[in-house]
């Protein structure tokens, strides 16, 4: 599904990840865990091509295409999700606009009928059902006036409209307390499927209580330093992250 190979990146000239290898396989979850400023977000938002970040050697390949070849758009054509650490909030347009129109531009793409209105609808409230969520935001402006757990439960139903084929959750679990924690980890599991992947990057081992990774990788200075199962986020939790800064520098 995903394979990066010595994956390096700078931003302002400044190189932030000292080359990345990272495998992950259908069907697999992954936990990217390690201290501020070790290169998490970074990694997220060259896998999803923001432009402020540049590669400067290195592969990606995702889904057997060279991923950075693609711009942001077609890798979001391609199947590919990035859940923001911080939503954006837009002005003026509802949840269910929002959805149908991006639904619909990765339907055209694929050469596929888009969705009329009832058709949306429908696919909406099934996979609400799925998850377990109710309606409640979709006549609401796209995050505006959200709490923090509103947001991310957003971009959780982004994701089950979107049926992505990897998605990247960028500190989901950021400023959730323990009951929005629960409610957003449900939805990740009931989300996956033999066909899918996700890449989970957050600080802390709580969300991996409820979301249980196949694979977790720490970063340090840039670095996948470690690698192992989901003990290895019980050790991180015990025992921090210093003693992997110390092996990494």
């Amino acid at each position: 599904m995903l394979e990066i190979k010595n994956l390096h990146a700078t931003a302002d000239g400044q190189e932030i990840l000292h080359g990345i290898d990272l495998s992950v396989k259908t069907g697999e979850i992954h936990a990217i865990m390690g201290p501020n400023g070790s290169g998490k977000s970074t990694l997220a938002q060259v896998l999803a091509g923001h432009p402020a970040y540049e590669v400067t050697q290195g592969s990606v390949t995702f889904d057997g295409q060279d991923l950075l070849a693609m711009k942001p758009e077609e890798r979001a054509w391609a199947g590919m999700f990035l859940a923001f650490q911080y939503p954006i909030a837009i002005r003026g347009i509802t949840n269910a606009y929002f959805l149908r129109s991006a639904v619909n531009a990765v339907r055209k793409q694929r050469g596929e009928e888009e969705l009329d209105i009832i058709d949306f609808i429908e696919v909406l409230h099934e996979k609400l059902e799925v998850i377990g969520w109710d309606d409640s935001l979709m006549d609401r402006p796209v995050n505006e006036g959200f709490s923090g757990g509103e947001k991310k439960r957003n971009e959780i139903l982004q994701m089950a409209i979107m049926e992505p084929k990897l998605a990247v959750l960028d500190e989901t679990d950021s400023g959730l307390d323990i009951d929005a924690l629960k409610i957003v980890a449900a939805a990740v599991n009931k989300l996956r499927r033999p066909d899918n992947a996700t890449v989970i990057v957050t600080h802390y081992q709580r969300l991996l209580e409820y979301v249980v990774p196949d694979r977790v990788h720490v970063l340090a200075n840039g670095r996948i330093v470690k690698s192992g199962n989901k003990e290895l986020a019980l050790e991180l939790e015990e025992r921090g992250y210093d003693w992997l800064r110390e092996e990494a520098a």
